[in-house]
């Protein structure tokens, strides 16, 4: 990439006039950057899904354990430093976590332009998501509230992602660089926290009116 006058690099993110003093390039190929956050989500997975198997959860309890491992820490890490990094794209030494938004910008430059609405909603989320350990916890010791705790997360999940996609449609949609960051990045990476939330609410609705049911059965019965 070439520099420009008095040395400012030429960043590749829509709007191309969009101010980004002292941005620096990514010094990680996307490879180089996709492959390892997959890489150890899969190992985390993998570690949950065979710890779990020592207990006598069902298979589904056991996935959302793993669900929320992966969420949870996603969240923490990623969308943390993400929150309290305002000058990440400024980075002029390797930093995975730096170069993991400087790339996926390139789906949604409203990240590296540090949009005040994302922020506040990648902040809070990443605050909220550590009680991602407690909800772990609760599906693991099969506490009766992990139905009720599931569905209130997975609302604020559905609402985060909500408020994500409106803002962008409201503001023009047009935050990627090509068709296919768009694609993969904004819309394939973030589908997962509406599909799966979507589930799991339903999921857990179905297990709270049941037990409501159960209940009034034994009252009346």
């Amino acid at each position: 990439m070439a520099a420009r006058e008095g040395g400012e690099w030429a960043h590749p993110y829509v709007p191309k006039d969009l101010k980004l003093p002292g941005y620096v390039p990514c010094f990680l190929s996307q490879k180089d950057i996709v492959v390892p956050y997959l890489g150890t989500s899969l190992l985390l997975v993998s570690f949950i899904w065979i710890f779990s198997g020592r207990s006598k959860l069902t298979k589904s309890d056991r996935l959302l354990m793993c669900w929320w491992a992966f969420t949870g820490l996603t969240h923490i890490i990623l969308e943390g430093y993400f929150a309290f990094s305002p000058e990440f794209y400024k980075k002029k030494t390797p930093h995975y976590l730096a170069e993991v938004w400087k790339e996926y910008s390139k789906g949604d430059s409203r990240y590296v332009g540090r949009d005040a609405g994302i922020v506040t909603v990648e902040g809070i989320t990443a605050v909220l998501e550590v009680g991602s350990f407690y909800y772990r916890y609760a599906i693991a010791t099969r506490k009766p509230y992990s139905y009720i705790l599931q569905f209130a997360v997975c609302l604020g999940q559905l609402y985060g992602c909500l408020v994500y996609f409106i803002t962008a449609f409201l503001e023009g949609d047009n935050f990627a660089t090509s068709p296919f960051y768009y694609w993969v990045y904004y819309i394939g990476a973030n589908g997962w926290w509406v599909v799966i939330p979507l589930l799991i609410a339903n999921r857990s609705w179905k297990k709270i009116t049941a037990a409501i049911q159960a209940e009034k059965k034994i009252k009346t019965g």
